[in-house]
């Protein structure tokens, strides 16, 4: 996959790595026709390995690289990082506000943003989409930084963020599915609108890496700002979705084996 992607442009190797992520979600997704019996156990588990993932690649893979970058360019060390990361959390405060969506396991009267009489399995959909977007931002961001070949940002670093991530995207997508399977829908719709909650991530990658390329002082913001939105929504949604059904040893494990898979592959290949 590496050599592959470092032949195209890398606004198209954002929208490869972005639709591999999505093809990830999908066979997550298609779990649903295997799997006779859920497990809230495993679930958990999963959902706490992501959250791991997710806080491992917001720092080692756009964190750190940012501060560093912002060093080598004589800036305030900490300054971009940071002013892209409270950006970034405040951008998905306000989807998070405005955008109706309702977390998995959560009654339909706790459906977060403007109200509607939408459904609760399109209610459901919409709260994985919003997870999406700064998995997506990110992938975009790192393949951007490295593609314009700065000392801080590789292409291996960037290839390992995407496989954390496409890895985290599975049991997202097995997630999404039996959640709304338990909506009464059919085994093929609850697949297809699993997966199809991941179609943000290839736009939201071309954006990111279009974003970067398109105006290099902004990257450390932008690595900053995909940080920001990806730890706003493990703070938010994820962790607790993991906590809540009384599994908290085990999702709490699995948010430690996500965190540590996750900074080996990026030390290993940064």
């Amino acid at each position: 996959m590496l050599e592959l992607t470092q032949n195209f442009h890398p606004v198209l190797q954002a929208l490869t790595c972005g639709v591999f992520t999505w093809g990830l979600t999908a066979l997550g997704a298609s779990l649903i026709f295997a799997v006779k019996e859920f497990s809230q156990r495993i679930f958990d588990s999963l959902l706490g390995f992501a959250a791991g993932v997710m806080i491992a690649a917001s720092f080692w893979s756009l964190l750190a690289p940012a501060i560093e970058m912002s060093t080598h360019s004589g800036m305030i060390p900490w300054l971009p990082a940071a002013s892209g990361f409270l950006l970034g959390t405040i951008f998905l405060r306000l989807i998070d506000k405005f955008l109706p969506h309702l977390h998995l396991g959560f009654p339909v009267s706790e459906a977060e943003g403007i109200k509607t009489s939408w459904r609760r399995s399109v209610l459901l959909v919409l709260a994985i989409t919003i997870h999406n977007i700064p998995e997506g931002l990110a992938v975009g961001v790192a393949i951007g930084a490295a593609a314009l070949g700065l000392p801080d940002t590789t292409t291996a670093a960037a290839i390992a963020l995407v496989f954390g991530i496409g890895i985290q995207n599975i049991p997202e997508g097995f997630a999404v599915s039996v959640s709304l399977q338990r909506e009464k829908m059919s085994k093929f719709r609850s697949f297809w609108y699993g997966q199809l909650s991941a179609v943000v991530e290839p736009i939201a990658a071309v954006l990111g890496a279009a974003a970067v390329i398109w105006a290099k002082p902004l990257l450390p913001y932008a690595l900053g700002f995909a940080a920001g939105a990806m730890i706003f929504v493990v703070v938010e949604e994820v962790i607790p979705e993991s906590q809540r059904n009384g599994y908290t040893d085990l999702a709490t494990t699995g948010t430690i084996l996500g965190f540590l898979s996750m900074m080996i592959l990026d030390v290993a290949f940064g």
